[in-house]
């Protein structure tokens, strides 16, 4: 029976654990993050390995743009759980905002490591979404010296229309107005709106009338027509 005491000894601290990451949760959740963060920090003193906690305090550090100190807790957590999809997106999240902050060469270095935690996220989830985006962002925005590619970009899009057409419909308008090719992203844009209807879709097609073909009039018009909606 001694385990059951031991046991009984350890309740305690348990449940003061338990209060703690709730506390800590809930204020992080009101984007309190200054208050949730020293909470998380003394939770990880007694269970430096609680995969939540680490995955706020990593979420919280790139709140801030403190790239490295993100990317400590989640690399930290693809160490803990190497087949969770959206630690390596975090963590190749993270990294390729680091890399949009260094000098020219530096960046360089990193863009494989970037590439390959995406395409790792999208091997351990094959649905996932949000890795496909970023995947679409860095080849737009890499130059095609050094891999980027709009094919390539486009395949993202493709593969994003299979598992939602809106984000599919979104991808495509976003690649064409890159490229400023603003009729195209119009189309798609008003396709989003037809199959999703979401506030996202309409400010898409609000901010392609107002920034790119300067007719805020018709860009009003737009997110009237969604406030009518409710």
């Amino acid at each position: 029976m001694k385990w059951f005491f031991k046991l009984l000894l350890l309740f305690p601290l348990m449940l003061i654990s338990q209060t703690n990451f709730e506390k800590g949760e809930k204020l992080f959740l009101q984007e309190k993050y200054a208050l949730a963060k020293p909470i998380f920090e003394s939770i990880l003193i007694e269970n430096p390995n609680h995969l939540k906690t680490l995955e706020y305090l990593g979420d919280i550090e790139g709140d801030s743009k403190s790239w490295d100190r993100a990317m400590i807790y989640y690399g930290k957590l693809k160490r803990l759980k190497p087949k969770e999809a959206n630690y390596y997106y975090k963590y190749g999240g993270c990294l390729g905002m680091k890399a949009k902050e260094a000098n020219k060469f530096v960046a360089l270095g990193m863009i494989g490591e970037i590439k390959a935690s995406f395409e790792k996220a999208i091997v351990l989830n094959p649905k996932h979404i949000e890795a496909r985006w970023a995947l679409i962002q860095l080849y737009l925005e890499l130059p095609g010296i050094v891999g980027g590619s709009e094919r390539k970009a486009i395949k993202y899009a493709n593969e994003l229309s299979q598992l939602s057409p809106v984000d599919g419909y979104l991808a495509k308008g976003h690649i064409a107005e890159y490229f400023d090719r603003f009729q195209e992203a119009e189309k798609n844009y008003k396709k989003a709106i037809e199959v999703g209807g979401s506030k996202n879709t309409y400010q898409k097609l609000a901010n392609l009338y107002k920034y790119k073909l300067n007719q805020p009039q018709k860009a009003k018009e737009v997110m009237e027509i969604f406030s009518q909606k409710g």
